[in-house]
């Protein structure tokens, strides 16, 4: 049997955008030594009900980018109100501190420190993993029937489930080198 694996791998731009607002949220209520990327001393009104909301709109986004991975873009770009609407306290100043993070991230987003760093920073080991994960599918007699798609986000998704669903998975750059091992069985339920 033929290896007839497809893998891509691309970082979401909505998908780590949420990360992005997820850490500012948290990072509201956390310990100095457990603070995550990126750090605002600015207090953001975010909704009362942010996690639940965060993880309707994770799941919802997390859909659009495995029907169709054009969506990730779109909705980004098209649909920035969606975040602020979701996510947040609808006052002017929420709007002026939402307006803020969004243009900070894509400052940072289009940045050779952003995007294009956390691309770079998996492709020894996305190779690694391509070749693990059609190799074990190989042994198994499996014949992939579609592309497998894998958005890389920078950070953990800790507010919504990044479960994998079929032919998607959602991962964080640090599972390549912190749990690697776990990432081929991960991948392989995908496979159906």
């Amino acid at each position: 049997m033929e290896n007839s694996l497809i893998m891509k791998t691309e970082t979401s731009f909505a998908l780590n955008f949420l990360i992005y607002i997820q850490n500012i949220f948290l990072n509201q209520s956390r310990n100095e030594e457990d603070l995550r990327f990126p750090y605002s001393s600015t207090k953001i009104a975010f909704k009362e009900d942010f996690e639940l909301k965060y993880e309707e709109l994770w799941t919802e986004i997390s859909q659009r980018i495995s029907d169709d991975t054009k969506n990730d873009i779109r909705t980004f770009y098209e649909e920035k109100d969606l975040f602020f609407q979701r996510l947040f306290s609808i006052d002017t100043d929420s709007f002026q501190n939402f307006n803020e993070i969004y243009k900070t991230f894509k400052v940072w987003w289009n940045s050779f420190v952003g995007r294009f760093s956390i691309e770079r920073s998996v492709d020894e080991m996305g190779q690694k993993l391509y070749w693990d994960l059609s190799n074990l599918l190989v042994q198994k007699g499996i014949v992939p029937k579609k592309e497998l798609n894998i958005s890389l986000i920078y950070d953990d998704c800790l507010l919504a489930n990044a479960q994998v669903s079929s032919y998607f998975a959602v991962l964080p750059i640090g599972d390549f080198f912190v749990k690697y091992k776990e990432l081929v069985p991960k991948l392989e339920v995908c496979i159906y």
